[in-house]
């Protein structure tokens, strides 16, 4: 396997978006047994991305190793769930992958990395995510990088049970 130092991280351009929708939508089919409905929910994420975006405030990193796309992550301002509205000095981890063949060389840790120096540089006081409770490898991620639990709530999504959980990192 390649070492750590042959990956490189990138930001996003044409094409990538439709990379990340089609990597999450199979890995989580594969792995976790997800439904469309995972898939159809980063598709939308994309699409807000791509159509909100605002270069100043918000950033897709993609991970490449030889050439190949290999993991993701984005930073995008934090919005109110229900009406869309910028929450102040808040950014939000958003769609963290690493491919199978790519785990193990710590870039998730790096992906993560990347988004705290991004959201520290552009002055934002507090980093939120929401991922589930059985993402175990991710998990490890936050927590290691400072990140607290600060919620969590059962749910029925993807054709599973879930847990979701809100994770917070306080840069401030």
């Amino acid at each position: 396997m390649s070492s750590r130092s042959s990956c490189s991280l990138r930001t996003h351009r044409p094409g990538d978006i439709g990379w990340i929708v089609s990597r999450h939508g199979a890995l989580y089919a594969q792995e976790y047994g997800f439904d469309g409905g995972f898939e159809a929910l980063v598709a939308r994420i994309g699409a807000d991305f791509l159509e909100r975006f605002d270069a100043q405030r918000e950033a897709c990193w993609i991970a490449e190793r030889d050439g190949a796309s290999v993991g993701s992550v984005m930073l995008v301002q934090a919005r109110d769930e229900h009406t869309g509205a910028v929450v102040p000095d808040s950014a939000q981890l958003r769609l963290l992958l690493v491919e199978p063949a790519a785990r193990g060389l710590r870039l998730g840790e790096r992906l993560v990395a990347q988004c705290e120096q991004f959201a520290r540089e552009r002055g934002y006081r507090r980093i939120v995510l929401w991922t589930n409770a059985h993402l175990a490898a991710a998990r490890g991620i936050y927590r290691q990088a400072g990140y607290r639990l600060t919620g969590s709530e059962a749910h029925r999504s993807f054709g599973q049970e879930l847990v979701g959980e809100t994770w917070e990192l306080t840069l401030a």
